[in-house]
Protein backbone atom coordinates (compact mmCIF):
# COMPACT_ATOMS: atom_id res chain seq x y z
CA UNK A 1 0.00 0.00 0.00
CA UNK A 2 2.82 2.39 0.85
CA UNK A 3 4.32 1.90 -2.63
CA UNK A 4 0.98 2.70 -4.29
CA UNK A 5 0.57 5.79 -2.08
CA UNK A 6 4.07 6.95 -3.01
CA UNK A 7 3.32 6.51 -6.74
CA UNK A 8 0.10 8.54 -6.39
CA UNK A 9 1.98 11.32 -4.61
CA UNK A 10 4.56 11.41 -7.42
CA UNK A 11 1.80 11.73 -10.02
CA UNK A 12 0.39 14.74 -8.14
CA UNK A 13 3.71 16.60 -8.32
CA UNK A 14 5.39 17.41 -11.62
CA UNK A 15 8.78 17.66 -9.92
CA UNK A 16 9.64 15.22 -7.15
CA UNK A 17 12.50 13.42 -5.42
CA UNK A 18 13.98 10.43 -7.24
CA UNK A 19 16.73 8.08 -6.15
CA UNK A 20 15.79 4.83 -7.83
CA UNK A 21 17.01 2.93 -10.90
CA UNK A 22 18.20 4.98 -13.86
CA UNK A 23 15.29 5.96 -16.16
CA UNK A 24 13.03 3.87 -13.94
CA UNK A 25 10.11 3.67 -16.40
CA UNK A 26 12.19 1.80 -18.99
CA UNK A 27 14.85 0.20 -16.78
CA UNK A 28 14.84 -3.58 -17.33
CA UNK A 29 11.74 -3.25 -19.54
CA UNK A 30 13.06 -5.31 -22.49
CA UNK A 31 13.35 -9.03 -21.81
CA UNK A 32 15.83 -11.03 -23.89
CA UNK A 33 15.11 -14.79 -23.97
CA UNK A 34 18.09 -17.12 -23.61
CA UNK A 35 19.02 -19.85 -26.07
CA UNK A 36 18.51 -17.79 -29.25
CA UNK A 37 21.04 -17.65 -32.11
CA UNK A 38 23.76 -14.97 -32.14
CA UNK A 39 21.92 -12.80 -34.68
CA UNK A 40 18.53 -13.01 -32.97
CA UNK A 41 20.14 -12.15 -29.63
CA UNK A 42 22.01 -9.24 -31.22
CA UNK A 43 18.73 -7.97 -32.70
CA UNK A 44 17.11 -7.99 -29.25
CA UNK A 45 20.00 -6.01 -27.80
CA UNK A 46 20.15 -3.58 -30.75
CA UNK A 47 18.74 -0.09 -30.25
CA UNK A 48 20.56 1.71 -27.43
CA UNK A 49 23.63 2.00 -29.68
CA UNK A 50 21.53 3.84 -32.27
CA UNK A 51 20.41 6.42 -29.70
CA UNK A 52 24.04 6.95 -28.75
CA UNK A 53 25.22 7.13 -32.38
CA UNK A 54 22.83 10.05 -32.97
CA UNK A 55 25.11 12.28 -30.90
CA UNK A 56 28.00 11.49 -33.23
CA UNK A 57 26.17 12.71 -36.33
CA UNK A 58 24.18 15.68 -35.03
CA UNK A 59 24.11 19.10 -36.81
CA UNK A 60 27.26 20.18 -34.93
CA UNK A 61 29.30 17.59 -36.90
CA UNK A 62 28.19 18.63 -40.36
CA UNK A 63 29.93 21.95 -40.82
CA UNK A 64 33.27 20.78 -39.34
CA UNK A 65 33.50 17.71 -41.58
CA UNK A 66 32.44 19.40 -44.82
CA UNK A 67 34.67 22.44 -44.17
CA UNK A 68 37.57 20.11 -43.33
CA UNK A 69 37.15 18.40 -46.69
CA UNK A 70 36.91 21.69 -48.57
CA UNK A 71 40.08 23.05 -46.99
CA UNK A 72 42.35 20.01 -46.69
CA UNK A 73 40.95 17.38 -49.07
CA UNK A 74 41.12 13.90 -47.45
CA UNK A 75 43.83 14.79 -44.90
CA UNK A 76 41.42 14.79 -41.93
CA UNK A 77 39.81 11.40 -42.70
CA UNK A 78 42.18 9.89 -40.14
CA UNK A 79 40.82 12.29 -37.48
CA UNK A 80 37.27 11.03 -38.10
CA UNK A 81 38.52 7.43 -37.82
CA UNK A 82 40.48 8.16 -34.63
CA UNK A 83 37.52 9.98 -33.07
CA UNK A 84 35.24 7.05 -33.89
CA UNK A 85 37.61 4.48 -32.34
CA UNK A 86 37.90 6.58 -29.16
CA UNK A 87 34.10 6.89 -29.10
CA UNK A 88 33.74 3.10 -29.33
CA UNK A 89 36.11 2.66 -26.39
CA UNK A 90 34.41 5.27 -24.19
CA UNK A 91 30.89 4.06 -25.00
CA UNK A 92 31.92 0.45 -24.23
CA UNK A 93 33.08 1.55 -20.78
CA UNK A 94 29.93 3.65 -20.20
CA UNK A 95 27.60 0.77 -21.11
CA UNK A 96 29.60 -1.69 -19.01
CA UNK A 97 29.46 0.63 -16.00
CA UNK A 98 25.66 0.82 -16.25
CA UNK A 99 25.13 -2.92 -16.72
CA UNK A 100 27.54 -4.10 -14.02
CA UNK A 101 27.05 -1.44 -11.31
CA UNK A 102 23.32 -0.86 -12.03
CA UNK A 103 24.05 2.88 -11.86
CA UNK A 104 24.30 5.37 -14.69
CA UNK A 105 27.38 7.60 -14.88
CA UNK A 106 25.66 10.53 -13.12
CA UNK A 107 24.52 8.32 -10.24
CA UNK A 108 27.96 6.73 -9.96
CA UNK A 109 29.78 10.10 -9.89
CA UNK A 110 27.32 11.51 -7.32
CA UNK A 111 27.77 8.43 -5.11
CA UNK A 112 31.56 8.82 -5.19
CA UNK A 113 31.83 12.60 -4.72
CA UNK A 114 30.78 15.19 -2.15
CA UNK A 115 27.45 17.03 -2.41
CA UNK A 116 29.10 20.35 -3.31
CA UNK A 117 31.21 18.83 -6.11
CA UNK A 118 28.17 16.90 -7.35
CA UNK A 119 26.22 20.16 -7.77
CA UNK A 120 29.16 21.83 -9.58
CA UNK A 121 29.45 18.88 -11.99
CA UNK A 122 25.67 18.86 -12.53
CA UNK A 123 25.62 22.56 -13.50
CA UNK A 124 28.60 22.05 -15.81
CA UNK A 125 26.96 19.08 -17.53
CA UNK A 126 23.62 20.91 -17.87
CA UNK A 127 25.42 23.79 -19.62
CA UNK A 128 27.00 21.31 -22.02
CA UNK A 129 23.58 19.80 -22.83
CA UNK A 130 22.12 23.26 -23.44
CA UNK A 131 25.07 24.09 -25.70
CA UNK A 132 24.35 20.93 -27.69
CA UNK A 133 20.67 21.88 -27.81
CA UNK A 134 21.52 25.26 -29.32
CA UNK A 135 23.10 23.45 -32.29
CA UNK A 136 19.94 21.32 -32.60
CA UNK A 137 17.66 24.40 -32.48
CA UNK A 138 19.70 26.09 -35.21
CA UNK A 139 19.84 22.95 -37.35
CA UNK A 140 16.09 22.28 -37.01
CA UNK A 141 15.08 25.90 -37.61
CA UNK A 142 17.27 26.20 -40.70
CA UNK A 143 15.87 22.92 -42.09
CA UNK A 144 12.31 24.26 -41.68
CA UNK A 145 13.34 27.55 -43.32
CA UNK A 146 14.99 25.79 -46.26
CA UNK A 147 12.22 23.25 -46.84
CA UNK A 148 9.11 25.33 -46.16
CA UNK A 149 10.39 28.96 -46.36
CA UNK A 150 9.25 29.65 -42.80
CA UNK A 151 10.91 32.87 -41.51
CA UNK A 152 13.77 32.02 -39.18
CA UNK A 153 12.21 33.71 -36.12
CA UNK A 154 9.08 31.55 -36.39
CA UNK A 155 11.07 28.46 -37.37
CA UNK A 156 13.04 28.77 -34.12
CA UNK A 157 9.76 29.01 -32.16
CA UNK A 158 8.39 25.94 -33.95
CA UNK A 159 11.36 23.87 -32.73
CA UNK A 160 9.93 24.28 -29.19
CA UNK A 161 6.93 22.19 -30.22
CA UNK A 162 9.04 19.10 -30.84
CA UNK A 163 8.06 18.42 -27.23
CA UNK A 164 4.75 17.17 -28.71
CA UNK A 165 6.71 14.56 -30.67
CA UNK A 166 8.34 13.46 -27.42
CA UNK A 167 4.93 13.19 -25.71
CA UNK A 168 3.79 10.86 -28.48
CA UNK A 169 6.95 8.75 -28.33
CA UNK A 170 6.68 8.21 -24.56
CA UNK A 171 3.40 6.38 -25.22
CA UNK A 172 4.67 3.90 -27.82
CA UNK A 173 7.33 1.98 -25.84
CA UNK A 174 11.12 2.05 -25.82
CA UNK A 175 11.67 -0.53 -28.58
CA UNK A 176 9.56 1.55 -30.98
CA UNK A 177 11.55 4.68 -30.05
CA UNK A 178 14.73 2.77 -30.91
CA UNK A 179 13.20 1.72 -34.25
CA UNK A 180 12.22 5.31 -35.12
CA UNK A 181 15.75 6.53 -34.36
CA UNK A 182 17.25 3.79 -36.55
CA UNK A 183 14.94 4.80 -39.42
CA UNK A 184 15.98 8.45 -39.13
CA UNK A 185 19.66 7.43 -39.12
CA UNK A 186 19.05 5.42 -42.30
CA UNK A 187 17.46 8.49 -43.92
CA UNK A 188 20.59 10.55 -43.15
CA UNK A 189 22.89 7.74 -44.32
CA UNK A 190 21.04 7.14 -47.61
CA UNK A 191 20.94 10.85 -48.47
CA UNK A 192 24.72 11.19 -48.20
CA UNK A 193 25.45 7.84 -49.85
CA UNK A 194 23.39 9.00 -52.84
CA UNK A 195 25.11 12.38 -53.07
CA UNK A 196 28.62 10.97 -52.68
CA UNK A 197 27.93 8.15 -55.16
CA UNK A 198 26.99 10.73 -57.77
CA UNK A 199 30.22 12.65 -57.12
CA UNK A 200 32.48 9.65 -57.91
CA UNK A 201 35.21 10.44 -55.35
CA UNK A 202 38.84 9.31 -55.51
CA UNK A 203 38.54 6.24 -53.27
CA UNK A 204 42.29 5.59 -53.26
CA UNK A 205 42.83 9.07 -51.79
CA UNK A 206 40.03 8.43 -49.27
CA UNK A 207 41.74 5.25 -48.02
CA UNK A 208 45.13 6.97 -47.95
CA UNK A 209 43.60 9.74 -45.83
CA UNK A 210 42.67 7.20 -43.12
CA UNK A 211 46.35 6.97 -42.13
CA UNK A 212 47.41 9.93 -39.91
CA UNK A 213 50.59 11.84 -40.76
CA UNK A 214 52.48 14.78 -39.27
CA UNK A 215 50.53 17.03 -41.66
CA UNK A 216 47.25 16.02 -39.99
CA UNK A 217 48.00 18.01 -36.82
CA UNK A 218 50.23 20.70 -38.39
CA UNK A 219 49.71 24.42 -37.81
CA UNK A 220 50.25 25.15 -41.52
CA UNK A 221 48.99 25.77 -44.16
CA UNK A 222 46.20 28.20 -43.32
CA UNK A 223 43.29 27.77 -45.75
CA UNK A 224 39.98 29.57 -45.40
CA UNK A 225 41.03 30.90 -42.00
CA UNK A 226 41.77 27.41 -40.72
CA UNK A 227 44.87 25.23 -40.35
CA UNK A 228 44.85 21.39 -40.13
CA UNK A 229 45.05 21.21 -36.33
CA UNK A 230 42.11 23.61 -35.98
CA UNK A 231 40.15 21.49 -38.43
CA UNK A 232 41.09 18.34 -36.49
CA UNK A 233 40.09 19.91 -33.16
CA UNK A 234 36.76 20.98 -34.67
CA UNK A 235 36.00 17.43 -35.81
CA UNK A 236 37.07 15.89 -32.48
CA UNK A 237 35.13 18.48 -30.48
CA UNK A 238 31.97 17.91 -32.51
CA UNK A 239 32.30 14.11 -32.35
CA UNK A 240 33.17 13.06 -28.79
CA UNK A 241 30.60 14.69 -26.49
CA UNK A 242 29.96 14.12 -22.77
CA UNK A 243 26.21 13.58 -22.85
CA UNK A 244 26.57 10.35 -24.84
CA UNK A 245 28.45 8.70 -21.96
CA UNK A 246 25.67 9.54 -19.48
CA UNK A 247 23.00 8.39 -21.93
CA UNK A 248 24.62 5.04 -22.74
CA UNK A 249 25.24 4.15 -19.10
CA UNK A 250 21.47 4.57 -18.54
CA UNK A 251 19.87 3.02 -21.62
CA UNK A 252 22.22 0.00 -21.50
CA UNK A 253 20.10 -0.96 -18.47
CA UNK A 254 16.86 -1.20 -20.49
CA UNK A 255 17.49 -4.93 -21.02
CA UNK A 256 16.42 -7.18 -18.17
CA UNK A 257 19.48 -8.74 -16.47
CA UNK A 258 19.76 -11.29 -13.68
CA UNK A 259 22.49 -9.70 -11.58
CA UNK A 260 22.87 -12.88 -9.53
CA UNK A 261 24.06 -14.62 -12.69
CA UNK A 262 27.51 -13.45 -13.83
CA UNK A 263 27.07 -15.15 -17.21
CA UNK A 264 23.89 -13.17 -17.89
CA UNK A 265 25.74 -9.93 -17.05
CA UNK A 266 28.60 -10.98 -19.37
CA UNK A 267 26.12 -11.74 -22.18
CA UNK A 268 24.51 -8.31 -21.81
CA UNK A 269 27.89 -6.53 -21.83
CA UNK A 270 28.98 -8.51 -24.91
CA UNK A 271 25.90 -7.85 -27.05
CA UNK A 272 25.52 -4.25 -25.89
CA UNK A 273 29.12 -3.68 -27.04
CA UNK A 274 28.36 -5.28 -30.42
CA UNK A 275 25.31 -3.02 -30.80
CA UNK A 276 27.28 0.09 -29.85
CA UNK A 277 30.21 -0.64 -32.19
CA UNK A 278 27.95 -1.42 -35.16
CA UNK A 279 25.92 1.78 -34.72
CA UNK A 280 29.04 3.92 -34.18
CA UNK A 281 30.45 2.41 -37.38
CA UNK A 282 27.40 3.85 -39.16
CA UNK A 283 28.15 7.22 -37.52
CA UNK A 284 31.75 6.96 -38.80
CA UNK A 285 30.44 6.32 -42.32
CA UNK A 286 28.10 9.34 -42.13
CA UNK A 287 30.85 11.68 -40.91
CA UNK A 288 33.24 10.31 -43.56
CA UNK A 289 30.60 10.92 -46.24
CA UNK A 290 30.24 14.52 -45.02
CA UNK A 291 33.98 15.10 -45.40
CA UNK A 292 33.99 13.35 -48.79
CA UNK A 293 31.13 15.66 -49.82
CA UNK A 294 33.35 18.63 -49.02
CA UNK A 295 36.02 17.25 -51.35
CA UNK A 296 34.19 15.46 -54.14
CA UNK A 297 30.73 17.02 -54.41
CA UNK A 298 31.95 20.62 -54.53
CA UNK A 299 34.83 22.15 -56.46
CA UNK A 300 37.82 22.91 -54.23
CA UNK A 301 37.26 26.22 -52.45
CA UNK A 302 33.84 26.67 -54.06
CA UNK A 303 31.91 26.79 -50.78
CA UNK A 304 32.55 30.25 -49.37
CA UNK A 305 29.74 29.99 -46.83
CA UNK A 306 30.15 26.76 -44.73
CA UNK A 307 26.88 27.35 -42.87
CA UNK A 308 23.84 25.15 -43.56
CA UNK A 309 22.44 27.97 -45.74
CA UNK A 310 25.62 28.07 -47.82
CA UNK A 311 25.76 24.28 -48.22
CA UNK A 312 22.09 24.15 -49.24
CA UNK A 313 22.65 26.86 -51.84
CA UNK A 314 25.87 25.26 -53.09
CA UNK A 315 24.04 21.97 -53.72
CA UNK A 316 21.71 23.71 -56.16
CA UNK A 317 24.35 25.99 -57.72
CA UNK A 318 25.77 24.23 -60.79
CA UNK A 319 28.89 26.45 -60.73
CA UNK A 320 30.05 24.97 -57.39
CA UNK A 321 29.59 21.27 -58.22
CA UNK A 322 32.39 19.01 -59.35
CA UNK A 323 31.03 16.93 -62.26
CA UNK A 324 28.38 16.74 -64.96
CA UNK A 325 26.24 14.08 -63.26
CA UNK A 326 25.92 16.19 -60.12
CA UNK A 327 25.17 19.29 -62.17
CA UNK A 328 22.36 17.57 -64.08
CA UNK A 329 20.78 16.24 -60.86
CA UNK A 330 21.25 19.58 -59.04
CA UNK A 331 19.15 21.36 -61.66
CA UNK A 332 16.11 19.50 -60.34
CA UNK A 333 16.81 20.81 -56.81
CA UNK A 334 16.81 17.29 -55.37
CA UNK A 335 20.35 17.49 -53.90
CA UNK A 336 19.61 20.55 -51.76
CA UNK A 337 16.17 19.25 -50.69
CA UNK A 338 17.67 15.92 -49.58
CA UNK A 339 20.32 17.79 -47.62
CA UNK A 340 17.63 19.76 -45.74
CA UNK A 341 15.60 16.58 -45.10
CA UNK A 342 18.69 14.90 -43.60
CA UNK A 343 19.29 17.99 -41.45
CA UNK A 344 15.72 17.88 -40.14
CA UNK A 345 16.01 14.13 -39.42
CA UNK A 346 19.24 14.75 -37.51
CA UNK A 347 17.62 17.44 -35.37
CA UNK A 348 14.62 15.25 -34.51
CA UNK A 349 16.87 12.36 -33.53
CA UNK A 350 18.76 14.64 -31.17
CA UNK A 351 15.45 15.73 -29.60
CA UNK A 352 14.85 12.22 -28.30
CA UNK A 353 18.35 11.50 -27.04
CA UNK A 354 18.96 14.96 -25.56
CA UNK A 355 15.83 14.76 -23.42
CA UNK A 356 16.63 11.29 -22.08
CA UNK A 357 20.17 12.45 -21.24
CA UNK A 358 18.89 15.52 -19.42
CA UNK A 359 16.64 13.35 -17.26
CA UNK A 360 19.53 10.96 -16.48
CA UNK A 361 21.75 13.85 -15.36
CA UNK A 362 19.09 15.56 -13.26
CA UNK A 363 18.06 12.37 -11.47
CA UNK A 364 21.61 11.15 -11.00
CA UNK A 365 23.25 14.34 -9.71
CA UNK A 366 20.47 16.08 -7.74
CA UNK A 367 17.83 13.30 -7.38
CA UNK A 368 15.18 15.47 -9.02
CA UNK A 369 12.66 14.02 -11.46
CA UNK A 370 10.17 15.64 -13.81
CA UNK A 371 8.16 14.34 -16.80
CA UNK A 372 10.20 14.02 -19.99
CA UNK A 373 7.97 16.50 -21.85
CA UNK A 374 8.46 19.15 -19.13
CA UNK A 375 12.21 18.52 -19.03
CA UNK A 376 12.33 18.97 -22.81
CA UNK A 377 10.20 22.11 -22.73
CA UNK A 378 12.36 23.82 -20.08
CA UNK A 379 15.67 22.96 -21.79
CA UNK A 380 14.41 23.93 -25.24
CA UNK A 381 12.97 27.25 -24.05
CA UNK A 382 16.33 28.15 -22.47
CA UNK A 383 18.21 27.10 -25.61
CA UNK A 384 15.88 29.03 -27.90
CA UNK A 385 16.58 32.37 -26.14
CA UNK A 386 20.14 32.97 -27.46
CA UNK A 387 19.07 31.86 -30.95
CA UNK A 388 16.12 34.28 -30.97
CA UNK A 389 18.38 37.08 -29.69
CA UNK A 390 20.86 36.32 -32.49
CA UNK A 391 18.11 36.31 -35.14
CA UNK A 392 16.60 39.52 -33.75
CA UNK A 393 19.90 41.41 -33.52
CA UNK A 394 20.90 40.55 -37.10
CA UNK A 395 17.48 40.95 -38.74
CA UNK A 396 18.46 44.37 -40.15
CA UNK A 397 21.71 43.03 -41.65
CA UNK A 398 22.24 41.33 -45.01
CA UNK A 399 21.13 37.72 -45.44
CA UNK A 400 24.76 36.55 -45.54
CA UNK A 401 25.54 38.32 -42.24
CA UNK A 402 22.51 36.69 -40.61
CA UNK A 403 23.69 33.28 -41.78
CA UNK A 404 27.22 33.91 -40.53
CA UNK A 405 25.94 35.03 -37.12
CA UNK A 406 23.89 31.85 -36.65
CA UNK A 407 26.80 29.68 -37.78
CA UNK A 408 29.15 31.48 -35.35
CA UNK A 409 26.65 31.04 -32.50
CA UNK A 410 26.42 27.31 -33.22
CA UNK A 411 30.20 26.89 -33.34
CA UNK A 412 30.76 29.00 -30.20
CA UNK A 413 28.12 27.09 -28.25
CA UNK A 414 30.30 24.00 -28.54
CA UNK A 415 32.98 25.61 -26.32
CA UNK A 416 31.17 24.30 -23.22
CA UNK A 417 31.73 20.75 -24.46
CA UNK A 418 35.48 21.25 -24.02
CA UNK A 419 34.79 22.18 -20.38
CA UNK A 420 32.47 19.26 -19.62
CA UNK A 421 34.10 16.36 -21.48
CA UNK A 422 36.96 15.62 -19.00
CA UNK A 423 34.46 15.47 -16.10
CA UNK A 424 32.65 12.56 -17.71
CA UNK A 425 35.65 10.74 -19.22
CA UNK A 426 37.91 10.78 -16.17
CA UNK A 427 35.37 9.45 -13.59
CA UNK A 428 34.23 6.84 -16.13
CA UNK A 429 37.78 5.57 -16.55
CA UNK A 430 38.53 5.64 -12.81
CA UNK A 431 35.40 3.61 -11.99
CA UNK A 432 35.75 1.01 -14.75
CA UNK A 433 39.44 0.58 -13.81
CA UNK A 434 38.38 -0.20 -10.24
CA UNK A 435 37.83 -3.80 -9.06
CA UNK A 436 35.73 -2.52 -6.14
CA UNK A 437 33.22 -1.10 -8.63
CA UNK A 438 33.41 -3.67 -11.43
CA UNK A 439 34.58 -6.93 -9.85
CA UNK A 440 37.44 -9.09 -11.13
CA UNK A 441 35.67 -10.17 -14.31
CA UNK A 442 34.43 -6.81 -15.60
CA UNK A 443 37.23 -4.45 -14.59
CA UNK A 444 39.03 -2.91 -17.59
CA UNK A 445 41.69 -5.14 -19.13
CA UNK A 446 45.24 -3.81 -19.42
CA UNK A 447 44.87 -2.77 -23.08
CA UNK A 448 41.55 -1.00 -22.40
CA UNK A 449 43.15 0.80 -19.44
CA UNK A 450 46.13 1.96 -21.52
CA UNK A 451 43.97 3.02 -24.49
CA UNK A 452 41.53 4.72 -22.10
CA UNK A 453 44.18 6.84 -20.40
CA UNK A 454 45.75 7.79 -23.72
CA UNK A 455 42.31 8.83 -25.00
CA UNK A 456 41.33 10.78 -21.88
CA UNK A 457 44.65 12.62 -21.57
CA UNK A 458 44.91 13.18 -25.33
CA UNK A 459 41.35 14.53 -25.77
CA UNK A 460 41.61 16.72 -22.68
CA UNK A 461 44.96 18.14 -23.86
CA UNK A 462 43.63 18.79 -27.39
CA UNK A 463 40.51 20.51 -26.05
CA UNK A 464 42.62 22.68 -23.75
CA UNK A 465 44.97 23.50 -26.63
CA UNK A 466 42.06 24.61 -28.81
CA UNK A 467 40.39 26.65 -26.07
CA UNK A 468 42.23 29.97 -26.74
CA UNK A 469 41.19 29.89 -30.43
CA UNK A 470 37.63 28.94 -29.44
CA UNK A 471 37.38 31.89 -27.04
CA UNK A 472 38.98 34.22 -29.62
CA UNK A 473 36.26 33.24 -32.13
CA UNK A 474 33.70 35.05 -29.94
CA UNK A 475 35.32 38.33 -31.07
CA UNK A 476 34.65 37.64 -34.77
CA UNK A 477 36.85 36.80 -37.75
CA UNK A 478 39.40 39.60 -37.21
CA UNK A 479 39.99 40.13 -33.47
CA UNK A 480 42.32 42.91 -32.39
CA UNK A 481 45.55 42.31 -30.45
CA UNK A 482 43.88 43.36 -27.19
CA UNK A 483 40.93 41.03 -27.86
CA UNK A 484 43.33 38.14 -28.51
CA UNK A 485 45.06 38.92 -25.23
CA UNK A 486 41.69 38.91 -23.42
CA UNK A 487 40.82 35.59 -25.08
CA UNK A 488 44.08 34.06 -23.89
CA UNK A 489 43.54 35.31 -20.32
CA UNK A 490 39.99 33.86 -20.27
CA UNK A 491 41.14 30.58 -21.83
CA UNK A 492 44.09 30.00 -19.51
CA UNK A 493 41.99 30.94 -16.48
CA UNK A 494 39.42 28.40 -17.62
CA UNK A 495 42.14 25.75 -18.06
CA UNK A 496 43.36 26.35 -14.47
CA UNK A 497 39.76 26.04 -13.21
CA UNK A 498 39.25 22.82 -15.19
CA UNK A 499 42.47 21.27 -13.89
CA UNK A 500 41.54 22.31 -10.34
CA UNK A 501 38.08 20.73 -10.63
CA UNK A 502 39.60 17.55 -12.11
CA UNK A 503 42.00 17.33 -9.16
CA UNK A 504 39.04 17.83 -6.77
CA UNK A 505 37.14 15.05 -8.58
CA UNK A 506 40.06 12.60 -8.36
CA UNK A 507 40.65 13.34 -4.64
CA UNK A 508 36.95 12.96 -3.81
CA UNK A 509 36.62 9.68 -5.70
CA UNK A 510 39.79 8.20 -4.19
CA UNK A 511 38.69 9.21 -0.68
CA UNK A 512 35.32 7.48 -1.17
CA UNK A 513 36.99 4.42 -2.65
CA UNK A 514 39.30 4.13 0.37
CA UNK A 515 36.29 4.31 2.70
CA UNK A 516 34.60 1.47 0.82
CA UNK A 517 37.78 -0.64 1.01
CA UNK A 518 38.07 -0.02 4.78
CA UNK A 519 34.43 -0.96 5.32
CA UNK A 520 34.91 -4.14 3.27
CA UNK A 521 38.00 -4.99 5.34
CA UNK A 522 36.20 -4.63 8.68
CA UNK A 523 33.19 -6.74 7.70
Amino acid sequence: MSDEREKKQKKQHLIHYANGPSLEEINGSVEVPKGMSFWKTLFMYSGPGALVAVGYMDPGNWSTSITGGQNFQYLLMSVILLSSLIAMLLQYMAAKLGIVSQMDLAQAIRARTSRSLGIVLWVLTELAIMATDIAEVIGGAIALYLLFHIPLFYAVLITVFDVLLLLLLTKVGFRKIEAIVVCLILVILLVFVYQVALSNPDWAAVIKGLVPTTKTFASTPNIGGQNPIQGALGIIGATVMPHNLYLHSAISQTRKVNHDDEEDIARTVKFTTWDSNIQLSFAFVVNSLLLIMGVAVFKTGAVKDPSFFGLFKALSDTSTLSNGVLISVAKSGILSVLFAVALLASGQNSTITGTLTGQVIMEGFVHMKMPLWLRRLVTRLISVVPVLICVGMTSHLSELKQHEALNTLMNNSQVFLAFALPFSMLPLLLMTDNKVEMGNRFVNSLWVRIAGWISVIGLTALNMKGLPDSIASFYGDNPTASQLQQANIIAYTAIVVILGLLAWTIIDMRRTNNKILKQAGTE
